[in-house]
């Protein structure tokens, strides 16, 4: 898994790229990007399965904010991000990652 941030000079964006990798992956048929960002709406950000096993999302959103987020895998598991800043309760009985832009 990893989270890219490339903050914009001429913007208040930063581009940041979304990705998740491993055998654990390789079997998955879809995955899912699903936050703030998105309203939480299932569908809205998919990611994209490249040729060489690396499922991936850009995304362009607004600094100085927070954002919290989990990958939907499949449908049916909820998974966070390790390299998320942050993980704060989701209030589901699980928790949520956050990313500081």
């Amino acid at each position: 898994m990893s989270l890219e941030k490339k903050f914009l000079k001429a913007k208040p964006v930063s581009k940041v790229k979304f990705s998740l990798a491993g055998d654990q992956y390789k079997s998955a048929s879809s995955i899912l990007l699903v936050g703030d960002f998105n309203n939480w709406q299932l569908g809205e950000t998919p990611l994209k399965l490249a040729k060489t096993g690396v499922w991936s999302v850009s995304l362009d959103l607004e600094t100085g904010k927070e954002y919290q987020f989990r990958y939907l895998i499949d449908g049916t598991n909820w998974e966070n991000d390790p390299e998320a800043d942050n993980f704060v309760p989701s209030g589901l009985g699980s928790e949520n990652s956050v990313l500081a832009l």
